[in-house]
């Protein structure tokens, strides 16, 4: 028996060394880990992650910004354009049927036509997606059809409040997580949207009601971190507190810095009204009004205490940026474009900083083309062709659908001279192709080849 007694015991102090990370202790007591599923520690979570991020993009400048940097980075100025690729049945390209489509979808784009309220453009459609998703975690989009646009279709944005989180129900194989119907393999079979807004002041009146709408009628969008997540979080979920308190610490540093610029003082006496200044506030407290270049003496048993704080501190701009390095870090894009510093910095460093950032702008940019984009290209295709607003049979939906390239923005180089060098390499060693190129810039090679050729003949128009 003793035997097995030293076995045990060494077996279980051989478990307690394999991960540190595991160890336990007065070190680790502030470290309570969960093994609820994705769905447990979202649900009582979502409403009040929600909240504080849109209050930190209402009030808090570095929110804004990073919101801004999104929106610039993944959509920019012209947004994400189509180039229909279809090609006939010899391999070439059916150049006549690819511009009515592209011609339509520039034409369905134009503000007031693609969303049912009437007040955004397509690529103030893409700004808002973006916007949404960084904000909110996740974004609805509902699919309407309808006589209001020649092409009888258009998009709603729902906001992700109206997806009610508090209805939960499970019956058979069917259950409903957060305002998702599932089936049993959780996807998604319908979303149950409350009637009212639970922000409105008439959603008392109103009740708990709701819509059921059909999976295929509505886009809900966001990037899930584990499997069986059913709702989305915002992407700065991780920098919440950080950001708040940084807020607060530059809040409470400029408001001491006023005070320490004011330079305030108090009068003293042994019986606390030996002096009356120029006025008294409250009927008791004495107040003097310095004028500069001004002295003036005090009557007997009266002192003068001074108030100096000595605000903003010395430490105060490297503890700030140690803060926000750390919430860059948090919200995955560069410290230098978050805090829109060039300070101290290097060509080298600024350059690898912008690749790898660039990277996660790339990684978004084709997030955005398969959710959101893609989705709502090809349900306006079928609306469009199934109408007659699009002058081409129904039966080449499929070739049409799926032969197109869509072409988010690029960027520009950060050493054009180096880069450009590069490419023109790369091309002539047959490594890179004129369209690999043309893309790096967010054009299409048949753009840039027209422009080419209508540049020669205006140019041979005027004898140049």
């Amino acid at each position: 028996m003793a035997f097995f007694d030293r076995l045990r015991r060494k077996k279980k102090k051989q478990s307690r060394r394999s991960f540190a990370g595991a160890n336990t202790g007065r070190l680790f007591a502030d470290f309570v880990g969960s093994n609820r599923s994705a769905d447990a520690e979202i649900r009582p979570a979502l409403r009040t992650l929600r909240q504080r991020c849109r209050d930190l993009a209402r009030n808090d400048e570095y929110v804004r910004r990073f919101i801004t940097l999104l929106k610039t980075n993944v959509v920019g100025e012209n947004g994400i354009s189509i180039q229909s690729a279809k090609r006939d049945p010899g391999g070439d390209l059916d150049a006549p049927g690819n511009e009515i489509i592209e011609r339509a979808w520039r034409s369905w784009g134009r503000l007031g036509l693609p969303t049912v309220d009437g007040r955004l453009s397509w690529l103030d459609a893409q700004r808002l997606f973006v916007e949404t998703l960084a904000r909110d975690g996740e974004v609805l989009v509902r699919f309407v059809q309808g006589d209001a646009t020649p092409d009888g279709f258009q998009i709603e944005f729902v906001e992700a409040d109206l997806l009610d989180e508090e209805l939960n129900k499970a019956t058979g194989d069917t259950s409903i997580r957060m305002g998702v119907e599932s089936d049993s393999f959780g996807k998604p079979r319908a979303y149950h949207l409350l009637k009212s807004h639970p922000g409105d002041g008439e959603f008392v009146s109103a009740g708990r009601k709701h819509i059921r709408i059909e999976a295929d009628r509505l886009l809900h969008i966001f990037q899930p971190e584990r499997a069986h997540q059913t709702r989305g979080v915002p992407m700065m979920a991780t920098s919440i507190a950080s950001l708040k308190m940084l807020h607060g610490y530059r809040e409470a540093e400029l408001i001491a810095a006023r005070v320490a610029a004011s330079k305030m003082g108090f009068f003293t006496s042994p019986d606390g009204d030996g002096y009356t200044g120029d006025e008294v506030e409250g009927g008791y407290a004495p107040v003097m009004s310095a004028e500069p270049g001004s002295f003036e003496q005090l009557p007997n048993g009266v002192s003068l205490q001074t108030f100096d704080p000595t605000h903003p501190t010395t430490a105060f701009g490297d503890f700030h940026k140690a803060l926000l390095r750390s919430i860059a870090s948090g919200l995955g894009v560069s410290y230098n474009s978050l805090a829109n510093d060039l300070e101290s910095t290097s060509y080298s460093s600024v350059r690898a900083g912008a690749i790898d950032e660039r990277d996660f702008y790339k990684t978004l940019q084709r997030f955005t083309v398969e959710h959101f984009v893609e989705p709502i290209f090809r349900r306006w295709l079928e609306s469009a062709m199934t109408r007659g607003s699009v002058n081409l049979p129904i039966s080449k939906y499929d070739l049409f659908a799926d032969q197109v390239v869509f072409r988010p923005r690029g960027f520009s180089w950060v050493d054009p001279l180096k880069e450009i060098n590069a490419n023109v390499t790369g091309l002539r060693n047959g490594i890179l192709s004129l369209q690999d190129i043309a893309s790096g810039y967010g054009r299409d090679v048949e753009d840039v080849f027209r422009a080419i050729e209508r540049e020669k003949e205006l140019a041979a128009r005027h004898g140049i």
